[in-house]
């Protein structure tokens, strides 16, 4: 049984993800995206998911301030790439994982962001991963209805970086979340005082 669920809202319609989301009875959806808005699915635009959501009877709460992958917080950036054991040690971020499970006693909460996968998303090897170092068990809701468990999701991720089992378990979960965090984190390259080039990154 999981206590929380994440999914991402990928090319889908907005039919589709309240579909997903009535499926396993979410009752707020917990946006993490920096910038609620998308020029390829304008339908999940901060405003129309927030009317659609509210019309279905789910609430929302937008986190992308505290939560996202693409934080203003300088200090969380390495040459000019964002370092998630930075963030993650961040009050802002601290705060924003309080607030979750706060909101966990009031709703069936599903963190979102954009990517299906949630192996390629922060939501995951970021966010979710410090919310089962408070034992939340995290489920991932897939596009087909299905959930993977979060230890699922990382015995995949293990697999598929070919982390070898030499040194134990911790040494290849830890050196997963840091390999695919460096993979997916945001990159900001600066090429002049005056402009920058926003890079990859959720």
């Amino acid at each position: 049984m999981a206590d929380l669920f994440t999914i991402g809202h990928s090319i889908h319609s907005l039919e589709k993800l309240l579909e997903l989301l009535k499926m396993h009875e979410i009752t707020a959806v917990a946006d993490v995206r920096s910038a609620p808005y998308s020029r390829f699915n304008p339908q999940f635009n901060r405003e129309s998911l927030c009317a659609e959501l509210k019309a279905a009877n789910i609430g929302y709460f937008f986190y992308g301030r505290n939560l996202g992958g693409r934080t203003q917080d300088k200090s969380c950036y390495l040459d000019g790439k964002l370092q998630y054991e930075l963030l993650s040690k961040t009050a802002a971020f601290k705060d924003g994982i309080r607030q979750i499970v706060d909101e966990m006693d009031r709703h069936r909460i599903a963190l979102m962001c954009a990517e299906e996968d949630p192996l390629m998303c922060h939501r995951s090897i970021l966010v979710s991963r410090h919310l089962v170092d408070l034992g939340v068990a995290v489920a991932h809701i897939r596009e087909d209805g299905s959930l993977n468990s979060h230890e699922e999701a990382l015995n995949r991720l293990v697999s598929d970086l070919k982390i070898g089992e030499l040194f134990g378990r911790d040494y290849q979960i830890s050196e997963a979340y840091s390999k695919r965090g460096n993979e997916i984190a945001y990159i900001e390259i600066e090429l002049s005082p005056r402009t920058t080039v926003a890079g990859i990154g959720r």
